[in-house]
């Protein structure tokens, strides 16, 4: 008698790939660990009948549910076959053998990287991540957006983007970058340029697709940008640096989920991570084909150009205050998340090497037990990998504009603290030392202590009051996206449960976010207070503008976001959240007085209307977050348009703090911001259109 085996659908799909870049497997001390296997989510072959849902399977490119691979050369006119993952030949070994030479495989590579990146964040926000939406300007026909003024003929609209394109082969030069208004990674191709023929084969081909470090860095661009739209606008030096940083971050303790990477390391440096090591550089393959002695970038030190020796980067506390190159001002938030990270390590491994030396803290001469490799890379792992979570979650905690480096480290504080009770190992004082060392201190706090620099709890009985009339909205939206896995619909219900729509059916009617925001918080002090936007009369005298919709009017602003995140803490405790992001913009010049003292005059600007040197745009935010299973307001972080002192004395004003630092900042005139200039013209902290292709452009 015969019973039929039910077999189940894999959890991943195994493509070979490279750890770092192709350079690496062709020195004899590195081979041995570069070629390695990624594990990215299965996704099914999409079936070819009528009516199936392009959406959802995987097709030969590869085109899946968050990527679509465009293998086209415009340098040679040549479209490259795509690769067909679901190829039994290819899955039976795992997918193609690591090539310099073959498209396929470089399609292969891209794919499995970003896919690898998109499951890390996926991971730690708690949420399937969603692409930065294409706005388009659409005609309105039946007015079915509520949030639509009554006489508009044509309104701005988010359109969902399922998928972001990669182009393996997209340029003849040495960049790599991602593209906000084609929403599309764009990688490029070059001949190596060496210092000397004896770092790497000069006028070799270089294919930044085939490095691990650089398709994980542009990937994170693009998440991000999904998340806040806003933190392309260069409004202070830590804007653009923060971008950079950021994805330098993912794409290093990525490195740290290859076991066999992380154990030839591990033994390599006898432990000891802080000394120079593949773990904490970056692009070593580019770094040295556009005339580098080592890694594009380095975490922990540099190689001195004279001496070609490699040198530990001690941190002098000034060079947060000195660089305005937003990759030189990102390497001091990466080198401060790094430090964290091996204060950690050592923590977590101080044991195992009391155990090891007798007590001596001393190791043997000679190679290190196995056994020792095997437990200090797992405890390596395990610290890489809770402060890669802890730096994705932390995004959620952050103002929606304008975000400073100082900002972030509330922002890890504030989010690890929310769902951790007891930090054994002293994660976030490790952070706060970190920081400290090189400079880094947020504003308007007194002291560095975890609990001033956590963001308070809401606690006002008024707020709370004002707050009870979103509480059944929020409960229906959760119970509307919380077991919703499709991304388009998932889209689809945010975007109508923010805007509103109006289907001729009064029972089918959804009051939106914004018509509720806009109807029930104007005139509210409170609000005002809680965050720092403005929200009743007189907005046109502080330089925002009015908007005529549900038929009244009022000061306008946007709903930016409104996400659900559900996450599980170690020791297995859920948090629940549901994250809103507002934004808010005003016009402003700074004019002097008798005394030559700067002053600010708002003005309200016209619609469309970018900034020029004269008069120039202030962008403020608040991110509000909700707990879930008590629909209370939590959590309120907030860049004000409005000045919170002043308000608190009843004098309702703009922030001339924040003005006066905007103005000094575009107006100042260092060589950083010249060149940024002149690439985009006066208009440039809000017409941006490819910020990636300069800032990445070597």
């Amino acid at each position: 008698m015969s019973h039929e085996v039910k077999i189940k659908k894999p959890p991943f799909r195994q493509l070979r790939g490279y750890a770092f870049d192709p350079s690496l497997s062709n020195k004899i001390d590195t081979a041995v660990i570069n070629n390695i296997i990624y594990k990215v989510p299965w996704e099914d072959e999409c079936p070819e009948s009528e009516g199936a849902d392009p959406d959802h399977g995987l097709r030969p490119g590869p085109v899946g549910e968050y990527i679509e691979v465009i293998d086209f050369d415009p340098t040679v006119k040549k479209f490259y076959a795509p690769v067909d993952l679901n190829s039994k030949y290819l899955l039976a070994q795992n997918g193609l053998e690591p090539s310099e030479s073959n498209p396929q495989f470089h399609q292969q590579m891209a794919y499995a990287v970003t896919m690898t990146t998109i499951k890390n964040f996926e991971n730690a926000l708690g949420r399937q991540i969603m692409w930065s939406p294409q706005t388009i300007e659409t005609e309105v026909k039946g007015n079915k957006l509520l949030s639509v003024a009554r006489h508009a003929k044509t309104t701005l609209v988010d359109h969902y983007i399922p998928r972001l394109r990669i182009y393996p082969h997209a340029i003849r030069d040495a960049n790599a970058f991602y593209s906000p208004q084609k929403k599309a990674l764009l990688f490029g191709y070059f001949s190596s340029q060496p210092a000397e023929s004896t770092i790497q084969m000069p006028n070799s081909l270089v294919f930044t697709c085939l490095s691990h470090d650089i398709i994980a860095h542009e990937t994170t661009h693009a998440i991000l940008d999904g998340i806040y739209r806003k933190y392309t606008e260069d409004t202070n030096p830590d804007v653009l640096a923060f971008h950079e940083a950021f994805a330098d971050i993912v794409a290093l303790f990525q490195h740290f989920t290859f076991p066999d990477v992380l154990k030839h390391q591990i033994a390599k440096t006898r432990g000891e991570l802080a000394s120079q090591n593949l773990l904490g550089e970056l692009a070593q393959e580019f770094g040295s084909a556009i005339g580098g002695y080592g890694a594009l970038r380095d975490a922990i030190g540099y190689v001195d150009p004279e001496t070609k020796t490699w040198k530990v980067r001690e941190p002098t506390g000034s060079e947060y205050h000195t660089n305005l190159e937003p990759h030189a001002r990102g390497s001091v938030l990466v080198a401060a998340v790094f430090e964290a990270f091996l204060t950690i390590y050592k923590s977590r491994v101080a044991d195992l090497l009391r155990i090891a030396t007798g007590g001596s803290g001393i190791l043997p001469q000679g190679e290190l037990h196995p056994d020792l490799v095997n437990r200090l890379a797992s405890e390596a792992s395990k610290s890489a990998r809770h402060i890669l979570t802890m730096c994705i979650r932390a995004l959620d905690y952050c103002p929606p504009v304008d975000i400073t480096f100082g900002d972030y480290l509330r922002a890890i504080i504030t989010a690890d603290s929310d769902i951790v009770s007891y930090d054994l190992h002293d994660y976030k004082v490790a952070f706060i030392d970190a920081f400290r060392r090189r400079g880094i201190y947020p504003s308007g706090i007194n002291s560095l202590s975890i609990e001033s620099l956590c963001h308070p709890v809401v606690e006002d009985d008024r707020l709370e009051n004002l707050f009870r009339i979103l509480s059944d909205f929020l409960r229906e939206f959760r119970s509307d996206i919380m077991y919703e896995n499709d991304r388009r619909s998932i889209f689809d219900i945010t975007r109508n449960y923010i805007a509103g729509r109006y289907n001729g059916n009064k029972e089918e009617n959804i009051d939106g976010l914004h018509r509720r925001l806009y109807l029930d918080f104007q005139n509210s002090p409170e609000f005002e207070k809680l965050t720092g936007l403005i929200f009743s009369g007189d907005n046109e005298k502080l330089g925002i503008r009015t908007k005529y919709t549900y038929d009244t009017k009022g000061p306008s602003f946007g709903i930016s976001s409104l996400k659900l995140a559900s996450r599980v803490g170690p020791n297995g405790n859920i948090s629940n959240r549901i994250i809103i992001s507002l934004t808010q913009r005003a016009g402003f010049k700074v004019t002097e007085d008798r005394n030559g003292d700067a002053i600010v005059k708002p003005f309200v600007p016209l619609s469309g209307q970018s900034s020029t040197r004269d008069e120039l745009t202030l962008t403020g935010g608040a991110t509000l977050i909700f707990d879930l299973d008590s629909l209370k307001l939590k959590y309120a972080i907030s860049k004000p348009m409005l000045d919170m002192n002043a308000l608190a004395k009843n004098n309702r004003r703009l922030n001339h703090t924040r003005a006066l630092q905007l103005n000094e900042y575009l107006n100042g005139g260092s060589a950083e911001q010249n060149k940024y200039e002149a690439y985009f013209g006066l208009g440039r902290q809000f017409n941006a259109n490819e910020p990636f292709a300069f800032l990445h452009n070597k």
